[in-house]
């Protein structure tokens, strides 16, 4: 290869030396006791590295590349060392840690029977305390924005919630099991 070639962006030169030196690099690295995969992602990854310095002369090029791959090599080698130094027997103990927090047959019969009673209580909320309601605890909205869609004032959302807690922790202390409703701040 001629050493007075340029390599200049998008050069023909800078191409052609990519494509011949892979498979020499893949043996290169492979020379090194890697498997032909992971010296194809390292070469593959070096020569990636190398197109940063595509505007250097062609000669200084192939120096370059084989810096970065050994560069790259000893990267991946220092990351298996970090992964093998970490062990299923490390990790074991830690396992057994974790809590299963998933709901028990029993417990998903009890919340199911909770839901419904809490559904049937905001049900028979009359239409529009239970639309305020909704808006507030489902829809997430604040006191003034139910007011300004709704067209009624502050007050009046505050007395329709006010009426839809009560009546709710009424209906619902009357169940037994339940625990009842919280007030919210708006």
């Amino acid at each position: 290869m001629n050493a007075t070639l340029e390599a200049g962006p998008g050069s023909r030169a800078f191409e052609r030396f990519l494509g011949e030196q892979c498979p020499v690099l893949v043996n290169f690295l492979r020379g090194r006791g890697l498997s032909h995969d992971d010296a194809q992602d390292i070469a593959q990854e070096s020569l990636y590295r190398l197109t940063r310095y595509r505007e250097l002369p062609v000669g200084a090029l192939k120096p370059l590349l084989y810096r970065i791959a050994l560069n790259a090599l000893h990267d991946f080698r220092r990351r298996q060392r970090s992964v093998q130094q970490t062990s299923l027997s490390d990790v074991e103990p830690q396992v057994h840690d974790i809590l299963d927090e998933t709901p028990q047959p029993d417990q998903w019969a009890v919340n199911r029977e909770e839901l419904t009673r809490v559904r049937d209580a905001i049900g028979r909320l009359p239409e529009r305390c239970r639309e305020i309601y909704l808006l507030n605890r489902m829809d997430g909205m604040s006191y003034t924005e139910i007011s300004r869609s709704c067209g009624i004032s502050v007050k009046a959302v505050e007395k329709h919630i006010g009426n839809a807690l009560s009546s709710l922790r009424r209906a619902l202390s009357a169940q037994p099991g339940c625990p009842g409703i919280q007030g919210q701040d708006a």
